[in-house]
Protein backbone atom coordinates (compact mmCIF):
# COMPACT_ATOMS: atom_id res chain seq x y z
CA UNK A 1 0.00 0.00 0.00
CA UNK A 2 1.39 3.44 -1.29
CA UNK A 3 1.94 5.77 1.41
CA UNK A 4 0.21 9.44 0.99
CA UNK A 5 2.88 12.18 -0.32
CA UNK A 6 3.37 14.36 3.03
CA UNK A 7 2.68 11.54 5.96
CA UNK A 8 5.33 11.11 8.00
CA UNK A 9 8.16 8.55 7.07
CA UNK A 10 7.88 9.43 3.60
CA UNK A 11 11.08 10.85 2.85
CA UNK A 12 14.12 8.60 3.40
CA UNK A 13 16.70 9.74 6.27
CA UNK A 14 19.53 11.57 6.08
CA UNK A 15 22.61 10.12 6.76
CA UNK A 16 23.32 12.84 9.62
CA UNK A 17 19.79 11.47 10.90
CA UNK A 18 20.52 7.81 11.71
CA UNK A 19 20.56 6.38 15.12
CA UNK A 20 20.18 9.95 16.76
CA UNK A 21 17.20 11.51 14.98
CA UNK A 22 13.67 10.65 16.72
CA UNK A 23 10.59 11.35 15.85
CA UNK A 24 7.58 12.41 18.29
CA UNK A 25 6.68 9.85 21.31
CA UNK A 26 10.26 7.82 20.01
CA UNK A 27 13.10 6.96 21.67
CA UNK A 28 16.34 9.45 21.23
CA UNK A 29 20.76 9.11 22.73
CA UNK A 30 21.29 12.13 24.63
CA UNK A 31 24.67 13.83 23.91
CA UNK A 32 27.65 13.52 26.67
CA UNK A 33 27.31 16.18 29.29
CA UNK A 34 30.86 17.63 27.99
CA UNK A 35 29.51 18.61 24.62
CA UNK A 36 28.61 22.18 25.43
CA UNK A 37 31.55 22.62 27.19
CA UNK A 38 33.48 21.72 23.90
CA UNK A 39 30.83 23.84 21.66
CA UNK A 40 31.13 26.89 23.73
CA UNK A 41 35.21 26.66 23.91
CA UNK A 42 35.22 26.64 19.88
CA UNK A 43 35.66 29.82 17.90
CA UNK A 44 33.51 30.88 15.54
CA UNK A 45 34.54 32.59 12.41
CA UNK A 46 33.33 35.75 11.11
CA UNK A 47 31.56 34.53 8.23
CA UNK A 48 29.71 32.04 10.41
CA UNK A 49 28.68 34.50 12.88
CA UNK A 50 27.36 36.26 9.83
CA UNK A 51 25.65 33.15 8.74
CA UNK A 52 23.85 32.88 11.70
CA UNK A 53 22.64 35.99 11.78
CA UNK A 54 20.94 35.32 8.42
CA UNK A 55 17.00 33.87 8.27
CA UNK A 56 16.83 30.61 7.26
CA UNK A 57 16.04 29.55 3.62
CA UNK A 58 12.76 29.04 4.87
CA UNK A 59 10.07 32.06 4.81
CA UNK A 60 7.41 32.33 7.64
CA UNK A 61 4.51 32.41 5.09
CA UNK A 62 5.85 28.68 4.53
CA UNK A 63 3.90 27.90 7.96
CA UNK A 64 0.66 26.03 5.80
CA UNK A 65 -1.15 23.27 6.99
CA UNK A 66 0.82 20.53 9.48
CA UNK A 67 1.86 17.17 8.08
CA UNK A 68 -0.56 15.87 10.60
CA UNK A 69 -3.72 16.34 8.94
CA UNK A 70 -6.71 17.13 11.48
CA UNK A 71 -5.64 15.00 14.31
CA UNK A 72 -3.54 17.51 16.73
CA UNK A 73 -0.71 15.98 18.96
CA UNK A 74 -0.41 17.41 22.03
CA UNK A 75 -0.60 20.82 22.87
CA UNK A 76 -2.67 21.67 19.20
CA UNK A 77 -5.78 23.86 19.10
CA UNK A 78 -7.49 25.88 16.49
CA UNK A 79 -4.14 27.00 14.31
CA UNK A 80 -2.62 23.00 14.58
CA UNK A 81 -1.67 23.59 11.39
CA UNK A 82 0.72 26.55 11.50
CA UNK A 83 1.66 25.26 15.02
CA UNK A 84 2.82 21.68 13.77
CA UNK A 85 4.12 23.45 10.87
CA UNK A 86 6.75 25.28 13.22
CA UNK A 87 7.27 21.58 14.78
CA UNK A 88 8.40 20.34 11.90
CA UNK A 89 10.63 23.43 11.13
CA UNK A 90 12.26 22.70 13.99
CA UNK A 91 12.94 19.19 13.47
CA UNK A 92 14.18 19.39 10.56
CA UNK A 93 16.97 22.96 11.72
CA UNK A 94 20.03 22.30 10.38
CA UNK A 95 22.28 24.65 12.70
CA UNK A 96 21.15 26.24 16.47
CA UNK A 97 21.47 29.34 14.89
CA UNK A 98 18.39 28.55 12.61
CA UNK A 99 16.85 26.59 15.65
CA UNK A 100 16.78 29.68 17.63
CA UNK A 101 14.91 32.00 14.49
CA UNK A 102 12.13 29.68 14.14
CA UNK A 103 11.63 30.20 17.60
CA UNK A 104 12.00 34.07 17.93
CA UNK A 105 10.51 35.09 14.89
CA UNK A 106 7.12 33.33 15.43
CA UNK A 107 5.93 33.99 18.93
CA UNK A 108 2.60 33.76 18.12
CA UNK A 109 2.79 30.32 16.76
CA UNK A 110 5.32 29.06 19.56
CA UNK A 111 3.69 26.38 21.75
CA UNK A 112 4.76 25.11 25.30
CA UNK A 113 5.41 21.68 23.56
CA UNK A 114 7.92 23.25 20.92
CA UNK A 115 10.65 24.12 24.20
CA UNK A 116 11.19 20.55 24.65
CA UNK A 117 11.20 19.47 20.63
CA UNK A 118 14.08 22.08 20.28
CA UNK A 119 15.93 21.34 22.94
CA UNK A 120 16.16 17.32 21.35
CA UNK A 121 16.59 19.04 18.08
CA UNK A 122 19.93 20.75 19.56
CA UNK A 123 21.01 17.63 21.23
CA UNK A 124 20.77 15.85 17.69
CA UNK A 125 22.18 18.66 16.10
CA UNK A 126 25.46 18.80 18.32
CA UNK A 127 25.47 14.84 19.10
CA UNK A 128 25.23 13.75 15.12
CA UNK A 129 27.93 15.49 13.68
CA UNK A 130 31.47 14.27 13.70
CA UNK A 131 32.69 18.02 14.17
CA UNK A 132 29.87 19.74 15.78
CA UNK A 133 29.78 23.54 14.50
CA UNK A 134 30.92 25.67 16.84
CA UNK A 135 27.99 27.56 18.87
CA UNK A 136 28.14 30.82 20.27
CA UNK A 137 27.00 31.02 23.95
CA UNK A 138 25.06 34.23 23.08
CA UNK A 139 22.61 31.55 21.00
CA UNK A 140 22.38 29.27 24.00
CA UNK A 141 21.93 31.88 26.69
CA UNK A 142 18.62 33.19 23.92
CA UNK A 143 17.17 29.58 24.06
CA UNK A 144 17.83 29.80 28.11
CA UNK A 145 15.68 32.94 28.39
CA UNK A 146 13.12 31.59 25.82
CA UNK A 147 12.32 28.92 28.01
CA UNK A 148 12.75 30.80 30.94
CA UNK A 149 10.01 33.27 29.77
CA UNK A 150 7.60 30.58 28.69
CA UNK A 151 7.99 27.78 30.95
CA UNK A 152 5.34 29.19 33.58
CA UNK A 153 2.72 27.75 30.87
CA UNK A 154 4.54 24.69 30.79
CA UNK A 155 2.41 21.38 31.62
CA UNK A 156 4.33 18.97 34.33
CA UNK A 157 5.36 17.16 31.28
CA UNK A 158 7.07 19.33 29.39
CA UNK A 159 9.02 20.75 32.63
CA UNK A 160 10.18 17.03 33.27
CA UNK A 161 11.31 16.69 29.30
CA UNK A 162 12.91 20.02 29.46
CA UNK A 163 15.00 19.59 32.80
CA UNK A 164 16.41 16.36 31.09
CA UNK A 165 17.43 17.72 27.84
CA UNK A 166 18.67 20.36 29.54
CA UNK A 167 20.67 18.35 32.60
CA UNK A 168 21.90 16.14 28.93
CA UNK A 169 22.78 19.61 27.18
CA UNK A 170 25.31 20.84 29.99
CA UNK A 171 23.23 23.45 31.64
CA UNK A 172 24.51 24.19 34.57
CA UNK A 173 22.65 22.83 37.91
CA UNK A 174 22.48 25.81 39.40
CA UNK A 175 21.66 28.52 36.43
CA UNK A 176 18.87 30.11 35.42
CA UNK A 177 17.15 27.62 33.00
CA UNK A 178 17.58 24.79 35.86
CA UNK A 179 16.66 26.90 38.68
CA UNK A 180 13.79 28.12 36.71
CA UNK A 181 12.60 24.87 35.56
CA UNK A 182 12.81 23.10 39.23
CA UNK A 183 11.00 26.01 40.53
CA UNK A 184 8.01 25.48 37.86
CA UNK A 185 8.76 22.01 38.71
CA UNK A 186 7.86 22.29 42.57
CA UNK A 187 5.35 24.54 42.17
CA UNK A 188 3.55 21.99 40.63
CA UNK A 189 3.59 18.96 42.84
CA UNK A 190 0.99 17.80 44.83
CA UNK A 191 0.59 19.93 48.33
CA UNK A 192 2.21 18.32 51.51
CA UNK A 193 -0.68 16.69 53.96
CA UNK A 194 0.26 19.02 57.32
CA UNK A 195 3.19 17.75 59.31
CA UNK A 196 1.77 16.26 62.75
CA UNK A 197 2.53 19.31 65.56
CA UNK A 198 6.11 18.43 66.81
CA UNK A 199 6.14 17.06 70.43
CA UNK A 200 8.96 20.16 71.61
CA UNK A 201 6.51 22.72 71.36
CA UNK A 202 4.84 23.50 74.44
CA UNK A 203 2.77 26.31 75.74
CA UNK A 204 1.51 29.21 73.45
CA UNK A 205 4.14 27.30 70.73
CA UNK A 206 1.83 24.47 70.70
CA UNK A 207 -1.50 26.42 70.65
CA UNK A 208 -0.37 29.09 67.44
CA UNK A 209 1.04 26.36 65.86
CA UNK A 210 -2.81 24.26 66.81
CA UNK A 211 -4.81 27.33 65.67
CA UNK A 212 -2.66 26.80 62.12
CA UNK A 213 -2.73 23.46 61.59
CA UNK A 214 -5.30 22.85 58.84
CA UNK A 215 -6.59 19.33 60.70
CA UNK A 216 -7.40 21.07 63.67
CA UNK A 217 -10.68 21.88 62.47
CA UNK A 218 -12.08 18.14 63.22
CA UNK A 219 -12.18 18.34 66.56
CA UNK A 220 -11.02 22.29 68.10
CA UNK A 221 -12.07 22.46 71.46
CA UNK A 222 -10.55 19.41 72.44
CA UNK A 223 -7.01 20.47 71.12
CA UNK A 224 -6.94 23.86 72.19
CA UNK A 225 -7.96 23.19 75.73
CA UNK A 226 -5.45 20.44 75.78
CA UNK A 227 -2.67 23.22 74.32
CA UNK A 228 -3.82 25.99 76.94
CA UNK A 229 -3.44 23.67 80.11
CA UNK A 230 0.06 22.78 78.90
CA UNK A 231 0.93 26.25 78.69
CA UNK A 232 2.08 28.21 82.09
CA UNK A 233 1.20 31.73 82.32
CA UNK A 234 4.40 33.32 80.73
CA UNK A 235 3.74 31.70 77.79
CA UNK A 236 0.48 32.64 76.56
CA UNK A 237 1.63 35.70 74.89
CA UNK A 238 -0.95 38.32 73.52
CA UNK A 239 -0.68 37.08 69.93
CA UNK A 240 -1.84 33.37 70.55
CA UNK A 241 -4.39 34.77 72.96
CA UNK A 242 -5.51 37.15 69.98
CA UNK A 243 -5.52 34.13 67.52
CA UNK A 244 -7.49 32.09 70.11
CA UNK A 245 -10.29 34.83 70.22
CA UNK A 246 -10.28 35.34 66.35
CA UNK A 247 -10.63 31.37 66.24
CA UNK A 248 -13.57 31.10 68.34
CA UNK A 249 -15.54 34.23 67.04
CA UNK A 250 -14.78 33.27 63.63
CA UNK A 251 -15.86 29.62 64.22
CA UNK A 252 -18.56 30.49 66.26
CA UNK A 253 -17.33 27.91 68.85
CA UNK A 254 -19.08 29.13 72.26
CA UNK A 255 -16.43 27.31 74.16
CA UNK A 256 -16.83 28.88 78.35
CA UNK A 257 -13.13 27.37 79.30
CA UNK A 258 -11.88 28.96 76.74
CA UNK A 259 -13.96 32.17 76.49
CA UNK A 260 -12.62 32.35 80.89
CA UNK A 261 -9.13 31.91 80.18
CA UNK A 262 -9.46 34.64 77.57
CA UNK A 263 -10.90 37.00 80.82
CA UNK A 264 -8.31 35.94 82.60
CA UNK A 265 -5.90 36.39 80.87
CA UNK A 266 -6.90 39.96 80.14
CA UNK A 267 -7.49 40.39 83.27
CA UNK A 268 -4.00 39.83 84.62
CA UNK A 269 -2.39 41.43 81.65
CA UNK A 270 -4.50 44.78 82.22
CA UNK A 271 -0.97 46.71 82.07
CA UNK A 272 0.55 45.56 79.01
CA UNK A 273 -2.59 45.55 77.14
CA UNK A 274 -3.58 48.59 74.43
CA UNK A 275 -6.83 49.10 73.44
CA UNK A 276 -6.54 47.73 69.86
CA UNK A 277 -5.22 44.28 71.39
CA UNK A 278 -8.42 44.38 74.13
CA UNK A 279 -10.55 44.66 71.19
CA UNK A 280 -9.55 41.55 69.53
CA UNK A 281 -9.90 39.94 73.16
CA UNK A 282 -13.52 41.05 73.55
CA UNK A 283 -14.79 40.04 70.37
CA UNK A 284 -15.89 36.69 70.71
CA UNK A 285 -17.95 37.75 74.24
CA UNK A 286 -20.27 40.01 72.28
CA UNK A 287 -20.57 37.60 69.22
CA UNK A 288 -21.31 34.42 71.40
CA UNK A 289 -23.25 36.32 73.79
CA UNK A 290 -20.94 35.04 76.59
CA UNK A 291 -20.90 37.12 79.90
CA UNK A 292 -17.40 35.74 81.69
CA UNK A 293 -17.89 34.81 85.21
CA UNK A 294 -14.44 36.30 85.96
CA UNK A 295 -15.47 39.00 88.42
CA UNK A 296 -12.82 41.49 87.02
CA UNK A 297 -13.84 41.34 83.76
CA UNK A 298 -16.20 44.86 83.35
CA UNK A 299 -14.59 46.68 85.86
CA UNK A 300 -10.82 46.02 83.95
CA UNK A 301 -12.60 46.96 80.41
CA UNK A 302 -13.86 50.24 82.27
CA UNK A 303 -10.37 51.05 83.25
CA UNK A 304 -8.92 50.32 79.64
CA UNK A 305 -11.33 52.39 78.04
CA UNK A 306 -10.96 54.90 81.10
CA UNK A 307 -6.92 55.15 79.85
CA UNK A 308 -6.75 54.69 76.31
CA UNK A 309 -10.33 55.71 74.69
CA UNK A 310 -9.24 59.02 73.20
CA UNK A 311 -5.86 57.17 72.09
CA UNK A 312 -7.62 54.38 69.26
CA UNK A 313 -10.86 55.78 68.89
CA UNK A 314 -12.24 52.81 66.32
CA UNK A 315 -10.58 50.53 69.06
CA UNK A 316 -12.71 52.24 71.95
CA UNK A 317 -16.15 51.81 70.05
CA UNK A 318 -15.62 48.51 69.01
CA UNK A 319 -14.98 47.35 72.59
CA UNK A 320 -18.22 49.32 73.60
CA UNK A 321 -20.12 46.90 70.76
CA UNK A 322 -19.10 44.03 72.28
CA UNK A 323 -20.28 44.94 75.84
CA UNK A 324 -23.47 46.79 73.72
CA UNK A 325 -24.52 43.22 72.60
CA UNK A 326 -23.51 41.88 77.03
CA UNK A 327 -26.02 44.64 78.00
CA UNK A 328 -23.18 45.63 79.89
CA UNK A 329 -22.57 49.76 78.74
CA UNK A 330 -20.45 51.62 81.40
CA UNK A 331 -21.81 54.91 81.63
CA UNK A 332 -18.76 57.10 81.78
CA UNK A 333 -17.36 55.56 78.25
CA UNK A 334 -20.41 56.37 76.85
CA UNK A 335 -19.83 60.15 78.07
CA UNK A 336 -16.80 59.79 76.47
CA UNK A 337 -17.63 58.98 72.83
CA UNK A 338 -20.79 61.15 72.59
CA UNK A 339 -19.09 64.63 73.61
CA UNK A 340 -18.31 66.76 70.78
CA UNK A 341 -14.54 66.57 71.31
CA UNK A 342 -14.50 62.87 70.59
CA UNK A 343 -17.23 63.12 67.51
CA UNK A 344 -15.20 65.97 65.93
CA UNK A 345 -12.02 64.08 66.27
CA UNK A 346 -13.26 61.13 64.31
CA UNK A 347 -14.91 63.11 61.77
CA UNK A 348 -12.15 63.59 59.50
CA UNK A 349 -10.66 60.02 59.60
CA UNK A 350 -10.85 57.34 56.91
CA UNK A 351 -13.51 55.37 59.23
CA UNK A 352 -15.72 57.77 60.34
CA UNK A 353 -18.78 56.21 58.78
CA UNK A 354 -18.10 52.85 60.50
CA UNK A 355 -17.99 54.67 63.92
CA UNK A 356 -21.29 57.08 63.07
CA UNK A 357 -22.95 53.36 62.65
CA UNK A 358 -21.47 52.02 65.59
CA UNK A 359 -22.09 55.50 67.99
CA UNK A 360 -25.68 55.08 66.02
CA UNK A 361 -26.48 51.75 67.58
CA UNK A 362 -24.85 52.40 71.03
CA UNK A 363 -27.32 55.77 71.09
CA UNK A 364 -30.61 53.21 70.24
CA UNK A 365 -29.04 51.03 73.19
CA UNK A 366 -29.14 53.71 75.48
CA UNK A 367 -32.64 54.86 74.36
CA UNK A 368 -34.18 51.47 74.41
CA UNK A 369 -32.09 49.93 77.70
CA UNK A 370 -31.10 52.69 79.66
CA UNK A 371 -33.49 54.50 80.93
CA UNK A 372 -31.85 55.85 83.58
CA UNK A 373 -28.62 57.44 81.50
CA UNK A 374 -28.51 61.24 81.71
CA UNK A 375 -25.84 61.99 80.35
CA UNK A 376 -24.77 63.14 76.30
CA UNK A 377 -26.39 61.32 73.69
CA UNK A 378 -25.48 61.49 69.77
CA UNK A 379 -26.69 64.70 68.33
CA UNK A 380 -29.83 63.77 65.56
CA UNK A 381 -27.73 65.07 62.09
CA UNK A 382 -24.78 62.79 63.43
CA UNK A 383 -27.12 59.76 63.20
CA UNK A 384 -27.21 57.02 60.73
CA UNK A 385 -28.55 54.13 59.82
CA UNK A 386 -27.72 51.05 61.82
CA UNK A 387 -27.87 47.93 59.13
CA UNK A 388 -29.03 49.90 56.06
CA UNK A 389 -28.58 46.10 54.28
CA UNK A 390 -28.91 42.72 55.60
CA UNK A 391 -25.93 41.20 57.75
CA UNK A 392 -22.82 40.43 56.33
CA UNK A 393 -23.47 36.31 57.06
CA UNK A 394 -26.95 36.54 55.21
CA UNK A 395 -25.71 38.16 52.67
CA UNK A 396 -22.85 35.29 51.87
CA UNK A 397 -25.34 32.25 53.15
CA UNK A 398 -28.51 33.95 50.92
CA UNK A 399 -28.55 30.73 48.62
CA UNK A 400 -28.68 28.40 51.78
CA UNK A 401 -31.54 30.41 53.30
CA UNK A 402 -35.03 29.15 53.67
CA UNK A 403 -36.44 33.04 53.18
CA UNK A 404 -37.83 32.26 49.40
CA UNK A 405 -38.84 28.91 51.28
CA UNK A 406 -41.20 30.67 53.95
CA UNK A 407 -42.19 33.84 51.65
CA UNK A 408 -44.01 31.06 49.17
CA UNK A 409 -45.79 29.47 52.15
CA UNK A 410 -46.75 33.35 53.69
CA UNK A 411 -48.06 34.04 50.22
CA UNK A 412 -50.13 30.61 49.44
CA UNK A 413 -51.07 31.30 52.99
CA UNK A 414 -52.03 35.41 53.23
CA UNK A 415 -51.58 36.78 50.31
CA UNK A 416 -48.46 38.96 48.88
CA UNK A 417 -50.45 41.93 50.04
CA UNK A 418 -50.45 41.23 53.49
CA UNK A 419 -46.95 40.73 54.38
CA UNK A 420 -43.76 42.79 53.49
CA UNK A 421 -40.23 41.16 53.28
CA UNK A 422 -36.68 42.28 54.10
CA UNK A 423 -38.12 46.11 55.15
CA UNK A 424 -35.64 48.25 57.24
CA UNK A 425 -37.54 49.98 59.86
CA UNK A 426 -36.07 52.98 62.45
CA UNK A 427 -33.71 53.18 63.25
CA UNK A 428 -32.52 50.78 60.73
CA UNK A 429 -32.70 47.31 61.40
CA UNK A 430 -33.31 44.96 58.64
CA UNK A 431 -36.45 42.51 59.00
CA UNK A 432 -37.02 39.24 57.20
CA UNK A 433 -41.35 39.68 56.98
CA UNK A 434 -43.36 41.94 58.40
CA UNK A 435 -47.28 41.52 59.17
CA UNK A 436 -50.13 43.94 60.63
CA UNK A 437 -52.56 42.03 62.81
CA UNK A 438 -55.60 43.53 64.17
CA UNK A 439 -56.78 43.39 67.38
CA UNK A 440 -59.30 40.48 66.62
CA UNK A 441 -56.17 38.21 65.36
CA UNK A 442 -56.85 38.77 61.56
CA UNK A 443 -53.88 39.72 58.88
CA UNK A 444 -54.20 43.35 57.60
CA UNK A 445 -52.71 44.90 54.06
CA UNK A 446 -49.68 46.11 54.77
CA UNK A 447 -50.18 48.65 52.17
CA UNK A 448 -53.42 49.89 53.90
CA UNK A 449 -51.50 50.25 57.62
CA UNK A 450 -48.05 52.28 58.32
CA UNK A 451 -45.63 49.30 58.51
CA UNK A 452 -43.57 51.85 60.78
CA UNK A 453 -43.72 52.16 64.59
CA UNK A 454 -42.67 55.07 65.60
CA UNK A 455 -39.15 55.71 67.27
CA UNK A 456 -38.15 56.73 69.73
CA UNK A 457 -40.77 54.68 71.38
CA UNK A 458 -43.36 56.32 72.96
CA UNK A 459 -44.02 56.97 76.04
CA UNK A 460 -47.68 55.45 76.36
CA UNK A 461 -48.29 53.18 73.39
CA UNK A 462 -51.62 51.66 74.39
CA UNK A 463 -53.29 55.00 74.17
CA UNK A 464 -52.23 55.17 70.45
CA UNK A 465 -55.09 55.16 67.51
CA UNK A 466 -54.22 52.70 65.39
CA UNK A 467 -54.69 49.31 67.69
CA UNK A 468 -52.71 47.07 64.77
CA UNK A 469 -50.24 45.02 65.95
CA UNK A 470 -46.78 44.69 64.12
CA UNK A 471 -46.06 41.65 63.99
CA UNK A 472 -41.81 40.32 62.83
CA UNK A 473 -41.25 36.97 61.70
CA UNK A 474 -37.80 36.52 62.29
CA UNK A 475 -36.05 33.47 60.39
CA UNK A 476 -33.35 31.82 62.56
CA UNK A 477 -30.94 29.99 60.25
CA UNK A 478 -28.57 27.77 61.62
CA UNK A 479 -25.91 30.42 61.20
CA UNK A 480 -27.52 32.69 63.15
CA UNK A 481 -26.79 30.42 66.40
CA UNK A 482 -23.34 29.40 68.18
CA UNK A 483 -22.28 26.00 66.84
CA UNK A 484 -23.75 24.20 69.72
CA UNK A 485 -27.20 25.26 68.57
CA UNK A 486 -28.51 27.11 71.08
CA UNK A 487 -27.47 30.58 71.97
CA UNK A 488 -28.31 33.42 69.51
CA UNK A 489 -25.20 35.21 68.25
CA UNK A 490 -24.85 38.53 69.66
CA UNK A 491 -26.03 40.53 66.61
CA UNK A 492 -29.06 38.28 66.13
CA UNK A 493 -29.64 38.51 69.95
CA UNK A 494 -29.15 42.88 69.86
CA UNK A 495 -31.73 43.31 66.68
CA UNK A 496 -34.53 40.83 68.40
CA UNK A 497 -34.32 42.27 71.41
CA UNK A 498 -34.57 45.86 70.23
CA UNK A 499 -37.37 45.39 67.76
CA UNK A 500 -38.92 44.12 70.79
CA UNK A 501 -38.37 46.94 72.96
CA UNK A 502 -39.47 49.01 70.21
CA UNK A 503 -43.04 47.38 70.44
CA UNK A 504 -42.98 44.92 67.62
CA UNK A 505 -44.27 41.67 68.32
CA UNK A 506 -41.19 38.56 67.29
CA UNK A 507 -42.71 35.33 65.71
CA UNK A 508 -39.09 33.84 65.27
CA UNK A 509 -39.41 30.82 62.90
CA UNK A 510 -36.65 28.25 62.58
CA UNK A 511 -36.22 25.71 59.90
CA UNK A 512 -36.59 22.02 60.46
CA UNK A 513 -33.08 20.09 59.70
CA UNK A 514 -34.25 17.59 57.19
CA UNK A 515 -32.43 14.11 55.78
CA UNK A 516 -30.38 14.76 52.57
CA UNK A 517 -32.74 12.68 50.59
CA UNK A 518 -35.99 14.62 51.51
CA UNK A 519 -37.50 16.27 48.25
CA UNK A 520 -38.60 18.97 50.31
CA UNK A 521 -38.38 21.71 53.69
CA UNK A 522 -40.57 22.65 56.37
CA UNK A 523 -40.80 25.28 58.71
CA UNK A 524 -42.21 25.74 62.07
CA UNK A 525 -43.09 29.03 63.89
CA UNK A 526 -42.50 29.07 67.61
CA UNK A 527 -44.98 29.86 70.37
CA UNK A 528 -47.54 32.89 68.72
CA UNK A 529 -47.73 36.02 70.98
CA UNK A 530 -50.70 37.14 72.67
CA UNK A 531 -53.59 38.12 70.48
CA UNK A 532 -52.61 35.85 67.06
CA UNK A 533 -54.89 33.19 66.80
CA UNK A 534 -54.66 29.97 64.33
CA UNK A 535 -55.92 31.55 61.22
CA UNK A 536 -53.22 33.62 61.05
CA UNK A 537 -50.33 30.81 60.89
CA UNK A 538 -51.15 27.67 61.54
CA UNK A 539 -48.98 25.48 63.89
CA UNK A 540 -46.86 23.66 61.26
CA UNK A 541 -46.76 24.14 57.32
CA UNK A 542 -45.14 22.05 55.11
CA UNK A 543 -43.81 23.93 51.76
Amino acid sequence: MRRPRGEPGSRAPRPTEGATCAGPGESWSPAPNSMLRVLLSAQASSARLSGLLLLPPVQPCCLGPSKWGDHWPPGGGPHAGPVQGLQRLLEQARSPGELLRWLGQNPTKVRAHHYPVALRRLSQLLGSLPQPPPVEQATLQDLSQLIIRNCPSFDIHTIHVCLHLAALLGFPSDGPLMCALEQERRFRLPPKPPPPLPSILRGGQRLEAALSCPRFQRRPQQHLIRSLAEASPEELTPHVMVLLAQHLARHRLREPQLLEAIAHFLVVQEAQLNSKVVQKLVLPFGRLNYVPLEQQFMPCLERILAREAGVAPLATVNILMSLCQLQCLPFQALHFVFSPGFINHISGTPHALIVRRYLSLLDTAVELELPGYRGARLPRRQQVPIFPQPLITDRARCKYSHKDIVAEGLRQLLGEEKYRQDLTVPPGYSTDFLLCVSSCGSVLPVRAQDPFLPYPPRSCPHATRDPAQRVVLMLRERWHFCRDGRVLLGSRALRERHLGLMGYQLLPVRPRPQPHHAPTRTWRPAPQPPGMTNSVLRPAATL
